[in-house]
């Protein structure tokens, strides 16, 4: 009697992750109000709770410190409530940071005041941009290249400004959906050549170079870009996410990442989450 045998295919192994220790800026709700609506999520007919914002964005300060990153905190100025979203606040490698130039004039004050902490930092190379230029929002960097989204922030224009000032290739990619007008609320860099992202929030030419680049990149659901589940940050190993992004975590986790879920609904309100609050020093 011959006995067949089926050998069942086996699951890709789990890469090793690894955290490696970061330093970021941040900057208090202190004055965090909707006031106005600059984005689809910001409803100024429904106040805020100013002490919930407060006790969430400490919760997530508090995650990265016990992740053993270091936070540096800048003082927050009375009118600018969207001042706490530190990653609009430029883009800083090493000794040269690109200040920001805001679309929306309602966000223009901070611009000075970012550049000024740059300064009291010791960050000896320090640059206005020409065109909108909406920092880290807008520019992730990803391994050596940094990944630059257009379309309702950012000027394409911006980028060529970047590749100059950074030395670095920047790859353009173009926003289609306004709920998602960052490229940081519709992707998150895990690793230096893993991203998560939501497809359907960039062009088909975009998606398809998404697609060429990282073809092993994780796709995140609708629902969970919703809940701004992609406006995560990640050390290498731990990825700091909106705790209603279950899904997402879920499929973070089978990847080797280790999901770190924080309450950040409150500053959902004004359009960011985890990543929109914390400005990455890179160094």
């Amino acid at each position: 009697m011959t006995v067949s045998t089926r050998v069942r295919p086996s699951s890709p192994p789990v890469p090793a992750r690894r955290a490696t220790p970061q330093r970021y800026l941040m900057c208090p709700p202190t004055y965090f109000a909707v006031t106005y609506a600059i984005n689809p999520w910001m409803d100024p007919s429904r106040p805020v709770d100013v002490e919930r914002a407060v006790r969430q964005w400490d919760a997530l300060r508090r995650v990265h410190l016990d992740l053993g990153h270091t936070v540096e905190v800048i003082d927050p100025e009375p009118g600018l409530p969207d001042m706490v979203f530190a990653a609009n606040g430029g883009i800083v490698i090493g000794d040269t940071a690109v200040g920001v130039k805001f679309r929306y004039p309602e966000r223009r004050g901070e611009q000075e005041a970012y550049l000024d902490w740059f300064a009291a930092a010791g960050i000896t190379r320090r640059h206005r941009p020409t065109f909108d230029n909406e920092g880290e929002g807008d520019v992730l960097l990803a391994g050596d290249v940094l990944l630059a989204g257009t379309g309702f922030r950012t000027d394409r224009r911006a980028h060529a400004e970047l590749a100059t000032l950074l030395g670095r290739e920047v790859v353009t990619l173009e926003l289609v959906d306004p709920r998602f007008y960052h490229v940081d609320t519709a992707l998150a860099v895990l690793d230096g050549t893993t991203v998560a992202y939501l497809p359907a929030a960039f062009s088909p030419a975009s998606r398809a170079e998404l697609a060429r680049r990282f073809p092993d990149a994780i796709i995140a659901s609708e629902a969970d870009a919703e809940v701004f589940g992609l406006n995560a940050v990640s050390d290498g190993l731990h990825v700091v996410l909106a705790a209603e992004a279950v899904g997402l975590a879920a499929q973070l986790r089978d990847r080797g990442f280790v999901p770190v879920p924080v309450a950040t609904d409150e500053l959902r309100r004004a359009g960011g989450s985890a990543k929109c609050a914390t400005l990455v020093l890179h160094p």
